[in-house]
C-alpha cells in the first residue's frame, strides 16, 4: 500500500512549521546555527533535562527554538511530573535534546540554512523515524498484514524537496504549496484547499460518564498502576482529580500524559512489562 508518510516532513505540512516561520521573522533568513567547541559546550551536552535550560540551549545553538521542541518540552515536563522518584533518578543525566543538538553531524546539516529547514531536519531525524514511521507506520501496518511503501521518502524526491525555496513549501497560510499545485487537476477542491488535521482521539475527560473515561479512572486508580515502578500513582491521581469538567475545554497536555500512563497499564496488564 502506498502511504503519505514523509510528505509533511519534506514539504512542511505541519502547523508548527508555519509557526517557526512566524516566530523567526526577526531572525536572519540564514541560520545562525553553530557548534561551540569549548568546555561550555561539553557542559551543555552532559546536563540533565530541565525544560528552560533545554530550550535556552536550543536557542543558543540555533538562534531560535523550533515550535515542535517547545511542544515536546511541555509534554516531557508534564510526564516527568507523574513519574516515580526512583525512575527519575535512573534517567537524571539523560536529555533527549542532547542527542540531537550535540550530534557530530549537526553543524554540517544546519549551518547557513533557513530556520524552517533547521526545524524540518531536526524533526526528520527524531520524530519521523522514532514515532511516525514506527508507531503509526510500520508497526501498525504489519500488525494488520499490510506492507507500506513511502513514495515521498524516495531519495530523489527528498533531494528535490531539500533544494526547494521556502515559498514552495509554505506560502501564506498554504502548507505543501508545490504539492497542492501539482495535484490540483486530480484531487477534489476540498482536498486541494483542505487543512492538515491530526488524528486525535476524543479527550476522555470531556465525557466523564463515558466508557473510556471509566476505564481510564479504574486502571489509573487501581492495582495495575500501583505494581509499576515507572509512575507515582499519587501524582497520577492528582492529575486525574484536576481534569476539567465536561463543559470546559480539555487539558491537552494532561490528556497526552494520561494516555501514556494508561497505555503502559494496558501493556502491564497483558504482558507484565514491569516484571
Amino acid at each position: 500500500m502506498l502511504t503519505g508518510e514523509g510528505s509533511d516532513e519534506i514539504l512542511a505540512g505541519y502547523m508548527h512549521f508555519r509557526r517557526d516561520i512566524s516566530s523567526t521573522r526577526g531572525v536572519d533568513s540564514v541560520s545562525t546555527a553553530k557548534t561551540e567547541r569549548s568546555g561550555q559546550n561539553e557542559e551543555h551536552c552532559s546536563a540533565p533535562f530541565d525544560k528552560e535550560y533545554s530550550l535556552s540551549r536550543a536557542r543558543k545553538l540555533l538562534g531560535f527554538v523550533p515550535n515542535w521542541m517547545e511542544n515536546a518540552c511541555e509534554v516531557c515536563t508534564a510526564t516527568r511530573a507523574v513519574q516515580s522518584d526512583q525512575f527519575l533518578a535512573g534517567g537524571k543525566d539523560r536529555d533527549g535534546f542532547r542527542n540531537v543538538l550535540c550530534d557530530p553531524g549537526f553543524p554540517g546539516q544546519l549551518e547557513g540554512r533557513h530556520p524552517l529547514h533547521q526545524s524540518l531536519y531536526l524533526w526528520s531525524k527524531t520524530m519521523l523515524p522514532n514515532y511516525l514511521l514506527t508507531v503509526l507506520g510500520d508497526r501498525m501496518e504489519m500488525a494488520n498484514s499490510v506492507e507500506g511503501r513511502l513514495p515521498f521518502l524516495d531519495h530523489h524526491v527528498v533531494e528535490l524537496a531539500r533544494s526547494l525555496p521556502i515559498n514552495q513549501k509554505i506560502r501564506g497560510f498554504t502548507h505543501k504549496y508545490i504539492l497542492r499545485q501539482t495535484m490540483r487537476d486530480v484531487v477534489t477542491e476540498a482536498a486541494f484547499r483542505g487543512r492538515k488535521r491530526p488524528f486525535w482521539s476524543p479527550p476522555a475527560s470531556l465525557n466523564p460518564a463515558g466508557r473510556f473515561n471509566a476505564m481510564m479512572q479504574d486502571l489509573l486508580r487501581g492495582p495495575i498502576l500501583r505494581s509499576m515502578p515507572f509512575f507515582d500513582q499519587a501524582k497520577v491521581v492528582r492529575v486525574l482529580d484536576g481534569l476539567p469538567k465536561k463543559e470546559e475545554m480539555a487539558d491537552v497536555v494532561s490528556e497526552q500524559v494520561l494516555m501514556i500512563v494508561l497505555s503502559a497499564c494496558v501493556l502491564q496488564d497483558r504482558f507484565r512489562i514491569a516484571a
